[in-house]
C-alpha cells in the first residue's frame, strides 16, 4: 500500500513539474501569428510574397464581418507556417474591392502563386472556410 502510494504521489508530483517547467510551456505555446493588414500600395508586392494567401476584404460597420474576422484569426494560427492570412479594409481601400469586383463583404479570396483561385462571400461557419483553405492550397 505505501509503495502504491509512493507511486502515485511521485507521478502527481512529476506532472506538476512538467505542468509548470517554462521550457515545456514555451514548446507548447502556440505561436502567435498575426491577420495581417493589406492596402492597396502594397497590394501587388503581399500578394507576390506569399505563395498561400487568404484576404479577408471586410468594413468596421459590418457585422457578418465581425463574425467572420475570428475565424480567420483562428484559421490564421492554424495554417501558420503554410498559408497567410490578411485583411483589407473596403472602406479605406475601395479601388482594390471595386478591380475585384466585391459587391458584398465579407469577402474572402483565396490567391495562389500570385493568382487568384476562389472567393467565398458572407459569413459562413469555420468549416466551410477551413474546407477551402485546404481545397485551395493542398494543405
Amino acid at each position: 500500500m505505501d509503495d502504491e502510494l509512493a507511486k502515485i504521489r511521485e507521478k502527481k508530483l512529476q506532472e506538476l513539474r512538467d505542468r509548470f517547467d517554462p521550457a515545456k510551456k514555451a514548446a507548447q505555446a502556440p505561436v502567435n501569428v498575426v491577420v495581417l493588414p493589406i492596402d492597396e500600395i502594397h497590394f501587388a508586392q503581399f500578394v507576390r510574397d506569399h505563395p498561400a494567401l487568404v484576404i479577408d476584404f471586410w468594413a468596421e460597420w459590418c457585422g457578418p464581418c465581425r463574425r467572420v474576422g475570428p475565424i480567420v484569426e483562428e484559421l490564421a494560427q492554424e495554417f501558420a507556417g503554410k498559408v497567410t492570412f490578411a485583411k483589407c479594409d473596403t472602406d479605406h481601400n475601395q479601388r482594390l474591392a471595386m478591380q475585384f469586383g466585391i459587391s458584398a463583404i465579407p469577402c474572402l479570396l483565396f490567391f495562389s502563386q500570385g493568382q487568384m483561385v476562389d472567393r467565398l462571400i458572407g459569413a459562413l461557419p469555420k468549416e466551410s472556410i477551413r474546407a477551402k483553405v485546404v481545397r485551395n492550397f493542398g494543405i
